[in-house]
């Protein structure tokens, strides 16, 4: 079904840092060289769009217009905007663009390139009809995903994703994943479907189906378990992923690294990790942080979901509630993860 360009464009925007997000009418962005622009479909809602509310990103300004899981259609190309065609569906991510020359670049690390734009952080975002992005931070959406399935992936997806295949596990090793909610009820299955040993940890028994669903092989319910001893028994994690905020719960699962042993910070505690540096010597642990990935890297998690049956739970509300959906979020009574839809 084509999708029809309009004439105004809705965006949902922070008019000054630390106010409500309001409804604007603007003039339809144009593409300059090398972009092209989007008409959104459907934009994820991800707790790191509250640095849109109050400005807690460096060199941000307001007005700005939050958002950075977005997938839709080409609608209008800018010169040299290749591979795209209008028509093509697309999703965009934390991920903005790369400028090609500066050091980063050069040396292949896109996602930290000096001169790239992040959505929604940086310029404006998602949280909108229409958005005009460099083509080089575009990913390629399958058929068989839909927009309000493939948004949340171009950044939980492939934070964990990504997180994971850079990680120093290996098929068959055993993999924790500390927390099955947004970001980790998407960890478990990608860790499942990439052919490691699964362990779901969380808190209460009434998950434990739910994470054998998903496809963990292990449910430690933490309330009555100690994570890092039940992992310790089962010779140790290769990695645990933590996708919590709460320190508490990751120094609890720590003592469970085995020989090699990484803890991927996905999620980002507020408070410090209780940790002696005495521990990460004995057995050669690490400690890694992972952020998101680069246009391919995108593209990648969305090939590797849709082949693999693997699903975001959504919840999904329309444009003009974009306020309370993100309410929902940071309060934390959305569990999973909400889906904007424009009704394109």
């Amino acid at each position: 079904m084509p999708y029809m360009t309009t004439t105004t464009n809705r965006a949902m925007t922070v008019p000054e840092f630390n106010t409500p997000i309001v409804l604007e009418h603007r003039a339809l962005p144009e593409p300059a060289r090398g972009q092209v622009r989007i008409r959104i479909h459907a934009c994820g809602v991800c707790h790191s769009d509250s640095y849109a509310l109050h400005g807690g990103f460096p060199g941000m300004r307001a007005p700005l217009v939050p958002g950075h899981e977005i997938v839709g259609t080409v609608d209008a190309l800018g010169e040299d905007a290749q591979p795209w065609s209008i028509g093509d569906r697309v999703g965009l991510g934390w991920y903005g663009g790369s400028c090609g020359w500066c050091e980063p670049c050069r040396r292949g690390l896109l996602l930290n390139c000096h001169n790239t734009t992040i959505p929604g952080i940086s310029s404006d975002g998602g949280y909108a009809d229409y958005i005009v992005a460099r083509a080089n931070a575009l990913a390629r959406v399958p058929e068989n995903l839909s927009s309000a399935e493939a948004a949340p992936l171009m950044c939980a997806g492939v934070t964990t994703f990504n997180g994971l295949r850079h990680s120093t596990a290996r098929g068959g090793d055993l993999v924790a994943v500390l927390g099955i909610g947004g970001l980790g009820h998407l960890a478990v299955q990608f860790a499942a479907k990439m052919g490691f040993r699964t362990v779901a940890i969380a808190r209460g028994a009434d998950k434990a189906s739910f994470a054998h669903e998903l496809g963990a092989e292990r449910y430690i319910d933490s309330t009555v378990e100690n994570p890092g001893v039940v992992l310790a028994s089962m010779g140790g994690a290769k990695v645990i992923v933590s996708t919590v905020t709460a320190a508490d719960a990751v120094t609890a699962a720590m003592p469970g690294m085995g020989i090699g042993g990484e803890l991927l910070i996905l999620g980002a505690p507020s408070e410090p990790l209780a940790l002696s540096p005495a521990f990460l010597i004995p057995g050669s642990k690490r400690i890694q942080g992972w952020a998101s990935g680069a246009s391919m890297d995108s593209q990648d998690t969305l090939e590797f979901a849709a082949r693999n049956g693997i699903r975001v739970m959504t919840e999904k509300m329309p444009l003009e509630q974009a306020g309370a959906a993100l309410d929902r979020m940071l309060s934390g009574k959305a569990r999973f993860r909400v889906v904007l839809e424009t009704g394109a």
